[in-house]
């Protein structure tokens, strides 16, 4: 049977080791260690960040007030709207510029998608695990639905920085590595009140710092590996990124009026701090993405 060979051969994975193969014996070695260092903090820091935002969850030994939680789950929905739009959204109408006046079109149907996929898994679910459980009724609680839009956010941020670094060992100059540095250390920023969000609003559920703890972890988790897949498929990636990219957004802004709202407004009725902690976690974070976008 014919094998086309150029097919494998745009491949970006194989594009990647036919180039690294001459990149080694040509570079020196301490060009060469030093974007491969440069790589590997890119790769790991916005986990790190993720992961120190989670573990504020241990300043909190006992149950958060309404209060407080109120304050928390408002902020964490300020948080997501505004990652909605200046990490995901503008990024996703940005990288479609070129379909012109329909370059709203991928943000658009990507939002739709997002929604619909979080409302079918909110079906889903609740009837496997209905079954596994013999018929005991079961339904996501808000905290499990922001876990899953985060990571689903993760995702495309963890391919945007493969894609850069792809890029990087490509060009071969070690200023694209520190471009490709920066931009990882900017979605690290963002990542650390992220990673907070989702500790608090997991412990509301858990009762347990240690678990909450681990669900952060873990919602960050998927950055590096995003990240590694990124650089293997960085010339795959790039045409669906804009589609990714709203597709998480739809998925956050989802939850963020279905689930986070309602729950922080009935947390403390006879307040509007929820109303506070949105704008203020809106600010944060709109002043992150633009700063160190």
């Amino acid at each position: 049977m014919a094998v086309n060979l150029s097919f494998f051969l745009n491949l970006s994975f194989v594009n990647h080791i036919f180039f690294l193969c001459p990149y080694i014996v040509t570079r020196s070695t301490k060009e060469k260690v030093n974007e491969y260092i440069i790589t590997a903090i890119g790769l790991i820091i916005p986990f790190l960040m993720n992961t120190l935002g989670g573990s504020l969850v241990f300043l909190f030994r006992k149950d958060l007030s309404g209060k407080v939680n109120s304050l928390f789950l408002g902020f964490a929905s300020g948080l997501m709207i505004a990652s909605s739009v200046w990490s995901l959204l503008l990024p996703s109408i940005e990288q479609s510029s070129h379909l012109g006046n329909l370059s709203f079109l991928p943000a658009s149907i990507g939002i739709i998608l997002g929604t619909l996929f979080l409302v079918v898994m909110d079906k889903l679910i609740p009837l496997l695990l209905k079954k596994r459980r013999k018929n005991q009724h079961y339904s996501m609680k808000s905290s499990t639905k922001l876990f899953l839009a985060v990571t689903l956010h993760n995702i495309p941020e963890g391919l945007a920085v493969g894609l850069v670094f792809g890029n990087a060992f490509v060009v071969g100059e070690l200023s694209a590595f520190y471009s490709a540095l920066w931009l990882a250390i900017g979605i690290a920023i963002q990542n650390f009140p992220e990673g907070c969000a989702v500790s608090f609003s997991m412990k509301e559920q858990l009762k347990s710092n240690k678990k909450s703890f681990i669900y952060s972890m873990f919602s960050g988790l998927i950055e590096p590996i995003m990240a590694i897949l990124g650089i293997f498929l960085s010339s795959l990636l790039s045409g669906i990124m804009p589609w990714l990219l709203s597709f998480s957004a739809g998925a956050m802004l989802f939850v963020v009026a279905e689930e986070l709202l309602p729950e922080a407004k009935n947390s403390y009725p006879q307040s509007n701090i929820s109303g506070w902690g949105l704008i203020m976690g809106f600010v944060v974070m709109m002043v992150l993405d633009i700063a160190f976008g």
